[in-house]
């Protein structure tokens, strides 16, 4: 005859929890949890967000960009009289200042909260991953706006290019801004440590420098194939043509176009990457 602890007679016979339901404790009831967040609310609050954090610890590197541009074509403006190099010149440098803040600045934001773990907190929160990856790119692209129009206008003058067409800067802006803040945001979560994404960062910048500016009939063949490649060559292609006294518009459109399918396939990327970097 075996003896069962007291204990362990109340432990069978006490039912166990349902788990499918949470009860509010008043009538039994179910209660019922909140709604899943959608994409598009919190897109909006991370770009207000982020567009509020980067107003205030982004402005002076916003200055050093424009300043960089439009030094550079104060340089060229010894080197070039006019015509397709003036053009190439003009829109190489005011996609460059997108390039710098869109690319290179998110590359070493995203490589630092990845090294200092600040992913943790976007992890904890109920958004989307597309919607930090898209939210952060979109404060970061629409952050450029006064010093590319700044720069586009001053290259405009400095070069007797027609000033009536910038109004073109109203697309190239974001659909640039999305092709290099997806790829500075990929390159920021993929790389293994944050050095390495500011040096990404960097690189990329550069290549944005001397691939854009410089006109594309001066470039060795071998270099053209990887101006090609880069993102920003269709933003700056588009913005150029609409120097000429004839712009070419449906090439302007298709430019505009594959920029814009570039930008979409870099940011699901950069949200791809972003998945695998938050689950570690």
């Amino acid at each position: 005859m075996s003896i069962v602890p007291a204990e362990a007679v109340g432990r069978q016979s006490r039912p166990a929890p349902d788990t499918r339901a949470v009860s509010d404790g008043a009538d039994g009831a179910p209660a019922v949890l909140a709604p899943r967040a959608r994409l598009l609310p919190s897109l909006a609050a991370v770009y207000r967000a982020q567009l509020s954090r980067a107003r205030v610890a982004r402005i002076p590197l916003l200055f050093v960009a424009t300043f960089q541009s439009v030094g550079i074509m104060i340089l060229m403006r010894g080197v070039v009289d006019g015509g397709a190099e003036a053009r190439a010149v003009v829109a190489g440098s005011s996609v460059l200042v997108v390039a710098f803040v869109a690319l290179n600045l998110l590359a070493q934001y995203f490589g630092q909260l990845r090294a200092t773990g600040g992913l943790d907190h976007y992890a904890t929160l109920p958004v989307p991953p597309a919607a930090v990856v898209l939210g952060t790119a979109g404060a970061y692209a629409s952050f450029t706006v006064p010093g590319t129009a700044v720069t586009a206008v001053t290259g405009s003058l400095l070069f007797d290019l027609p000033l009536t067409r910038l109004w073109v800067l109203v697309a190239v802006i974001p659909l640039a801004g999305a092709a290099l803040a997806g790829l500075g945001a990929a390159l920021g979560l993929l790389a293994p440590r944050q050095e390495v994404a500011t040096l990404l960062g960097q690189l990329g910048m550069s290549a944005a420098l001397l691939l854009g500016v410089l006109p594309a009939d001066r470039l060795p063949g071998p270099i053209t194939y990887a101006r090609d490649l880069l993102p920003s060559t269709y933003g700056v292609e588009a913005l150029a043509r609409t120097f000429d006294r004839h712009p070419d518009w449906p090439t302007v459109a298709l430019d505009l176009a594959v920029c814009a399918g570039v930008g979409v396939v870099s940011l699901a990327v950069a949200t791809w990457a972003y998945r695998r970097a938050a689950v570690r």
